[in-house]
């Protein structure tokens, strides 16, 4: 039975492309082809409706049993397996099938100052076409409405982001020296340090990984009449991609136009954040209690906040998950 031994549970846009990547290099550890399978997300088939773009994801997930251990048939003796789903911190119903399939794996969270891991979530969709709001704050307003017209998990820009309620949860599901919890923006200063701390909490050799590749970088690309249509037309061809082939190739030929001579992502404005920091300040100390460190920063002003990784690589895309990759 192939299965993995541990897993990037969370949380999306907070470095997790990047760090499968990184991991990816490690001699003792087998990385899956598909990065976010999403195998327990759900216990059978995924939904076939949701918001812009969610049934092509949803096309993507590898929900039967045979085609998930088939990831990790390839690993070679001996070595660690492993997967990023970045929502299985989110979903209280993932963890609970973790612990009944695979008790004893290991768990990897990371955690980004919410209302920035917010920010590039909404910029992700805003820069791919798919939400039509172009003002971050007023696309979380809007947020209750779309989890109850059951648009999938990556619209939930700020209820991703309300870390004490989920760890709270996952320690009632697995011992706390089966997770092991770090801040994004220690991945971003320090890299090799955390690297080798997750390698020894893997059990695997420290010192040999020492740098964590760009990965999945959110572009920004400006509002302008042309952003306007082609995402019009690129929401619309989503909508109907399940039912019309050739519609696929065409999604990504148009977010492609979207994104080309993008700019970086904007950091967010203090004036964003108080708009934010009430729906979070609660969480934060329900984080704080639980793992006994301070995480005042996120309820005060930034002055980097969002600019911490920088322009695009050239040539990079917005990474699409779901699809084998080589790492």
């Amino acid at each position: 039975m192939a299965l993995p031994d541990f897993f990037i549970a969370g949380a999306p846009k907070a470095g997790t492309t990047a760090l499968h990547a990184a991991l990816a290099r490690h001699p003792a550890l087998y990385m899956s082809p598909v990065k976010e399978p999403k195998f327990f997300l759900t216990d059978g088939p995924p939904p076939t409706r949701g918001g812009p773009g969610d049934v092509t994801t949803y096309r993507e997930h590898v929900w039967r049993r045979e085609d998930y251990e088939a990831l990790f048939d390839p690993a070679p003796a001996g070595v660690l397996r492993g997967e990023s789903t970045p929502f299985y911190l989110y979903r209280r119903d993932a963890q609970a099938r973790i612990r009944a399939l695979v008790p004893g794996a290991k768990l990897i969270v990371i955690l980004r100052d919410p209302i920035e891991r917010a920010h590039s979530n909404w910029t992700h969709l805003w820069s791919a076409g798919l939400d039509p709001v172009d003002d971050f704050v007023l696309a979380c307003e809007q947020e209750q409405r779309r989890i109850e017209a059951g648009w999938a998990d990556f619209w939930h820009y700020t209820a991703l982001g309300r870390y004490g309620e989920q760890l709270e949860h996952l320690y009632t599901i697995f011992p706390r020296e089966q997770v092991f919890v770090f801040r994004y923006r220690a991945l971003v200063e320090d890299p090799a340090g955390v690297l080798d701390r997750i390698c020894a909490f893997l059990g695997v050799p420290q010192g040999v990984l020492t740098e964590v590749p760009r990965e999945n970088v959110t572009a920004h690309p400006e509002w302008s009449l042309l952003h306007r249509a082609v995402a019009r037309v690129l929401r619309a061809s989503t909508a109907v991609s399940r039912v019309l082939p050739g519609a696929a190739a065409v999604t990504a030929s148009l977010e492609r136009v979207l994104q080309r001579d993008s700019r970086p992502r904007q950091p967010l404005t203090w004036e964003q954040r108080q708009e934010l920091i009430p729906r979070f300040e609660a969480d934060v100390r329900l984080l704080e209690s639980i793992t006994g460190e301070d995480y005042g920063d996120w309820l005060a002003p930034r002055g980097d906040s969002g600019g911490l990784v920088g322009a695009r690589p050239a040539g990079q895309r917005q990474a699409r998950n779901g699809q084998p990759r080589s790492f």
